[in-house]
């Protein structure tokens, strides 16, 4: 970043002060645990003569601890994309209104989970149920290492409580889909080459509100992938131009976590460990009645407040599976009643 013309090519330069961030941030988290290390031992020391050091020191070395697994935390994110950003689209299960609301619950969560985080997340498209909730979503959340954290909640997720849509108040289950993808930046694609002879673009009017432009022009872009049927689509940006863009990109994202899936499938049949990755195979359930209970069930993480899982409070849930991931931990799904 010294040399005298970093800053010709301005694109590749904020690129590269993006890769500074974290890499500051990491050397500042070990600058300040060798800081409260000696001030530790420097507390023990003088606590041989001064016995009302020894507190000072107990406290240094359990904030010493905090750090620590917060640092042994950060060392879990070693895949390729688990810096960057990270796509998620949620679809609701088989069930209509309650699975659709069940999908909104979910929208609303990881919306507070970002805003905890202090990341940024745009709506990339949104599709409004009949009645109540949403049909689909898909997110953009941006911030350092949002990939890496949010490739845990890839999965289907069970809820279970009272239906407020059931005059009978009879108690329901729903299930929604949760995909997480990483952003790709230009360039970064893996190979990954879009041949237009291979793509079918469809344009339409937005829908939802949007002010006077977005419903009048047919801004919206919906993409399939005729080799794959891999449908992609955007409407959340003003253009067509702008949107075929963002489009382009989640389709470039899909298509990598395609290929990964092939060869992780192909390496599991080697192993001969294939494992069921079906609709039926939820990895977390969220117990609202008759007791409050969230539960992953790939590692058996699980807490009662359920409310402050509701409000964001998944990273937890999060740090548990990499750290799972990490220690070898099959984290294939074992499900049981709740």
């Amino acid at each position: 970043m010294s040399a005298p013309d970093f800053w010709n090519d301005m694109a590749a330069a904020q690129k590269m002060a993006q890769k500074l961030a974290p890499l500051k941030k990491t050397l500042e988290s070990m600058n300040s645990l060798e800081t409260l290390w000696q001030d530790a031992q420097a507390a023990y020391e003088l606590s041989e003569e001064e016995p009302d050091y020894l507190e000072e020191c107990s406290d240094l070395l359990e904030e010493l601890t905090a750090k620590l697994d917060q640092m042994e935390i950060q060392v879990l994110f070693s895949d390729a994309y688990d810096n960057g950003n990270a796509i998620i689209s949620l679809h609701p299960g088989a069930g209509g209104t309650e699975s659709q609301d069940w999908t909104e619950m979910l929208l609303r969560m990881y919306v507070r989970w970002g805003e905890r985080q202090g990341f940024s997340v745009e709506t990339l498209d949104y599709l409004p149920g009949d009645e109540a909730g949403v049909k689909s979503v898909t997110l953009l959340i941006k911030g350092d290492k949002a990939y890496g954290y949010l490739k845990a909640e890839k999965g289907i997720h069970r809820l279970v409580r009272i239906s407020p849509f059931d005059s009978s108040g009879r108690r329901h289950t729903s299930f929604s889909a949760v995909d997480v993808l990483p952003e790709l930046d230009d360039g970064s694609e893996n190979d990954i080459v879009l041949n237009p002879d291979d793509l079918k673009v469809d344009t339409y009017r937005s829908g939802g509100a949007g002010g006077q432009h977005v419903n009048k022009t047919d801004s919206a872009v919906r993409i399939t992938h005729i080799p794959t049927g891999t449908v992609v689509q955007c409407q959340s940006e003003r253009s067509q131009i702008s949107n075929r863009a963002s489009a382009e990109r989640i389709l470039k994202a899909k298509l990598l976590d395609l290929k990964r899936q092939e060869q992780e499938q192909a390496l599991a049949s080697l192993r001969g460990d294939q494992q069921d990755i079906g609709w039926g195979s939820q990895i977390r359930s969220y117990v609202f009645h008759p007791y409050s209970m969230v539960k992953d069930h790939r590692t058996k993480f699980e807490t009662g407040n359920v409310q402050a899982v509701m409000d964001g409070d998944i990273t937890g849930f999060m740090e548990a599976w990499l750290k799972a991931r990490a220690a070898g931990v099959n984290l294939s799904v074992e499900n049981e009643d709740m």
